[in-house]
């Protein structure tokens, strides 16, 4: 692009019309060049537009040394590549009658993405016999004339520096994912002359990082040309070097990306954090330009513009509570997810699954499930909002009971006869709430499960969640059904973590994931009401206490339900526990886990390695 140089003309007057005029009033020639061409002024002002503009022919043209000037001139914008330069003449010195002076004048090298260098230079001026045309103004040329500090058999180069990746931190500070160096192994296969042989050889190398590697992997994916066969990170890259370095075919790329400080804690989560603020870790390059030899060794630094990292990211997740989380899971043959929040102010504290439900994706977010007796906490709601049931009413709990056609069991029929709600809630009678479920109007579980979240949608930077869905129902059979989710009732860990934190915190929270982000919800729902919220806690309490999860009465504060759903042909069944202590909610899923006992016991180590 053209440079610009700001010159003060007079106006409607032509450059020899300028210099007769100045010629005439000072009555010399030899320092206006009336006879012999150009002024200086003139002569430094077409030199600067030129050096501007990129025209290296016609710059050099002007100095007293063009077979010199041209080709460090262009040498040194192909090492720039500036999009604009911009020249200030301030000054000419040239006495009249005088035959040598002087220039002062700045330069502006726009290098693009808002590098911007600025310096002041200074060049020599004289004037030289030009045959029959008289002196002629030139420009001594010197390296000094581009830059001050430029010398002979030198140029100019320009470098950036790039920060660090900004680490991602933990709610406490703890480093979860950082920057560390990754080294890309990638096969072509036309440049290895026995495919195969190499291809082994990577993969018996690179199968312990992977068990996805296989020679038979490697070459299907070479077939249409270069394969990218790993990523691995650069202790790894190191135990397998001395294997694959020198393998025909084969290349390797290095870049710095954010890893897992623990590869094994919220590998899903993670995922997602890492993609949605890969932008903002980068931080702004520095840049500097130096004066380098002729093999490209710097020399001196001219100008530098440190590189200025980006801020550290946090999360809402915390290094404890997710250790807990994943240790809870452990030795669990079944997949299985935990999810907890803080009820307080809905952030995620843990996002854990085992390597079985990893196998699936993120269950923990977004698998979809029939939540069982857990969903009672919803039917309870809805039955104490609607004036018909306090904590106390007296309800049946048979071994079983007919209702629409659909026959509905307690677990292994068990009875209690007539016992307040409080009771059939602890001992979790299905009989119990499909009665009182069929017994309210259609909308009554889809319209109390709202406030619980369930249908919300939640926009939530860092991960995809669902929360679960409560259709309204049709029909007793399958009034009674929603009652004890099963039927069309789902829901996910997620959204069983926020229901046990509404409870907690008297209102649905507004989950979030990544500090700073704000989440955004389609839908706004009311606090619960004082008359359901305090008997509900009662009665999630007496879960623990007396009730189906009393394995854990031993722990002091922890209110909960548990739940089996069955799924399939009725045959299996998933295990679940939801609840909350303190400020701690949280839920757990087993798949087909046959009791809610799995769960339940994963829950507790979870809530006793917090301490």
């Amino acid at each position: 692009m053209p440079g610009i140089l700001r010159i003060v003309s007079l106006p409607g007057r032509s450059r020899a019309g300028v210099a007769l005029l100045a010629c005439a009033l000072t009555a010399s020639t030899a320092g206006c060049g009336v006879f012999g061409g150009p002024s200086a002024d003139e002569v430094t002002t077409d030199f600067l537009n030129a050096f501007a503009a990129g025209n290296t022919a016609g710059a050099a043209a002007l100095t007293d040394s063009a077979q010199s000037a041209k080709p460090l001139l262009d040498e040194v914008r192909a090492s720039l590549r500036p999009k604009k330069v911009t020249a200030k003449l301030h000054r000419v010195d040239a006495s009249p009658g005088a035959t040598r002076g002087s220039a002062e004048f700045s330069l502006a090298w726009d290098l693009g993405r808002g590098r911007v260098w600025r310096y002041r230079g200074r060049a020599d001026l004289y004037t030289v016999q030009q045959g029959g045309s008289g002196d002629q103004w030139k420009v001594h040329w010197s390296p000094t004339v581009i830059h001050p500090k430029l010398a002979a058999q030198q140029t100019l180069s320009v470098r950036e520096e790039t920060p660090e990746l900004a680490p991602v931190l933990d709610r406490d500070g703890e480093a979860m994912l950082s920057p560390e160096r990754v080294i890309s192994v990638v096969f072509d296969a036309a440049e290895a002359e026995d495919p195969g042989a190499v291809a082994g050889a990577l993969a018996g190398a690179l199968r312990q990082f992977d068990d996805g590697i296989t020679a038979r992997s490697i070459m299907k994916g070479a077939r249409s040309g270069s394969y990218p066969v790993a990523a691995l990170r650069d202790d790894d890259y190191q135990r397998v070097k001395q294997r694959i370095y020198s393998l025909p075919g084969v290349r390797f790329g290095e870049q710095t990306r954010l890893l897992p400080v623990d590869k094994k804690l919220a590998r899903q989560v993670l995922t997602g954090i890492r993609d949605t603020v890969e932008d903002e870790v980068v931080g702004r390059p520095g840049w500097r330009v130096s004066t380098v030899s002729p093999t490209g060794s710097e020399i001196e630094e001219l100008y530098t513009q440190p590189a200025r990292p980006a801020d550290a990211i946090h999360v809402t997740l915390g290094m404890a509570e997710q250790r807990s989380a994943d240790a809870a899971l452990h030795g669990l043959g079944k997949p299985a997810a935990l999810v907890a929040v803080q009820p307080s102010t809905g952030e995620l504290l843990a996002v854990a699954q085992n390597e079985l439900a990893d196998e699936q994706g993120s269950i923990a977010l977004t698998g979809r499930y029939p939540p069982g007796s857990t969903f009672k906490i919803v039917t309870a709601a809805a039955a104490l909002e609607s004036d018909r049931y306090t904590a106390g009413t007296p309800v049946a709990c048979p071994g079983a009971t007919v209702l629409g056609e659909r026959l509905i069991p307690n677990n292994d029929r068990f009875e209690f006869g007539t016992v307040p709600l409080h009771t059939a809630f602890a001992k979790s009678c299905n009989t119990t709430f499909a009665r009182v479920s069929a017994g309210l109007p259609a909308d009554a579980l889809h319209e109390a499960g709202k406030g619980f979240g369930f249908g919300v949608d939640f926009v939530m930077p860092g991960a995809t969640t669902v929360t679960g869905s409560v259709p309204p129902a049709s029909g007793i059979a399958a009034k009674a059904e929603s009652g004890f989710g099963q039927g069309r009732v789902l829901a996910t860990p997620f959204g069983m973590a926020l229901a046990a934190a509404t409870v907690a915190a008297g209102e649905l929270p507004t989950p979030s994931l990544l500090r700073g982000k704000r989440t955004k919800a389609d839908a706004t729902v009311d606090p619960l009401p004082v008359r359901v919220l305090i008997p509900l806690r009662r009665m999630m309490r007496e879960v623990v206490t007396v009730g189906t999860a009393g394995v854990l009465a031993d722990l002091p504060g922890v209110r909960g339900k548990t739940g089996t759903a069955q799924f399939g042909d009725g045959s299996k069944a998933h295990g679940w526990f939801v609840g909350y202590r303190g400020d701690v909610a949280f839920a757990v899923l087993v798949e087909d886990g046959g009791t809610a006992l799995p769960a339940v016991r994963a829950g507790g180590r979870f809530l006793r390695d917090l301490g």
